[in-house]
């Protein structure tokens, strides 16, 4: 089976719409999951079970229907007749509320980063306080150039999701790090000329896969017992800054979320933190058991 409009499609994505490369390679392998289906079977509602032996998560199998709808959509836009659209429906996905990292978690990674080479242990400390402090993504941190800091206003330009813009203040102990790292440590670590801020132990501009390798062992001297997710650097700001008595509207825009809905689920995790704290200090909690 072949689809229509796969090379429209995909150059919508990725210069129209402005999508990442890694977001117009999950939408292809989506695709080719669908087609990959289709060669064998007329039907269309047999795929769910298809992708359950392929042993996708509800989740993943949300994202995959989600990534065909928009396809049938794009395609419907364009004349063509897809029947599929009325079809696939995405299946329903428990929200879990996310794990955060708390800051006694972060002063331990923080502390384990620290190596016995002094570029290296700055170049390793403002990876995580750039993630902990401006709640990035990792594709934001290692885009980040040296062009986007602007030291005299303290703020730095972050590239979100589709090509997005936002100016993100940098707190004082942040943009000192900075200003130090990029006056005495980038240049030792650089190979080539480039504007990355951070520079892999190669000298190049880190890849995602560098990041992970990074909280991988910073995260086994902490004493953890599996690595750090770099989302939870996000989560961990946003929560943190939701505890202090930060608007829900000023961490949507540092977060980069295109709707107030996305970061309204940290308001769930205060209220949980509140709940348990309440249980275990509250005078009438401690009365009840006594009553019992």
């Amino acid at each position: 089976m072949e689809l229509p409009l796969w090379i429209d499609f995909f150059d919508e994505l990725q210069n129209v719409r402005g999508r990442s490369q890694n977001t117009v390679m999950a939408y292809r392998r989506d695709l080719e999951l669908y087609i990959e289906y289709r060669k064998t079977h007329s039907n269309v509602a047999g795929f769910y079970e298809f992708m359950k032996k392929n042993k996708l998560s509800t989740r993943s199998q949300a994202r995959v229907i989600s990534s065909l709808r928009t396809y049938f959509k794009f395609c419907e836009t364009r004349g063509h007749n897809s029947p599929e659209l009325r079809e696939l429906r995405p299946p329903k996905v428990k929200v879990g509320l996310p794990k955060v990292l708390t800051p006694q978690e972060f002063q331990q990674l923080f502390d384990a980063a620290e190596v016995t080479d002094p570029v290296k242990t700055a170049r390793n400390q403002l990876t995580l306080l750039f993630l902990y402090g401006l709640g990035c993504r990792v594709s934001e941190l290692i885009a980040l150039n040296v062009t986007d800091f602007n030291q005299t206003d303290r703020w730095i330009k972050v590239l979100g999701k589709g090509s997005k813009e936002r100016l993100v203040p940098l707190t004082e102990k942040l943009a000192e790090t900075l200003t130090t790292y990029l006056r005495e440590h980038r240049s030792v670590l650089m190979k080539e000329n480039n504007h990355s801020i951070l520079i892999n132990d190669r000298g190049h501009r880190p890849s995602r896969v560098d990041v992970w390798r990074w909280l991988a062992s910073w995260s086994t001297r902490a004493g953890f017992s599996e690595p750090v997710n770099p989302h939870r650097f996000r989560h961990g700001c946003a929560t943190a800054l939701l505890e202090s008595g930060a608007d829900l509207r000023s961490i949507q825009m540092l977060l980069g979320h295109a709707s107030i809905q996305t970061t309204q689920i940290y308001t769930n995790v205060t209220t949980n933190t509140m709940t348990r704290t309440i249980e275990e200090h509250h005078p009438l909690s401690q009365l009840a058991e006594v009553d019992k």
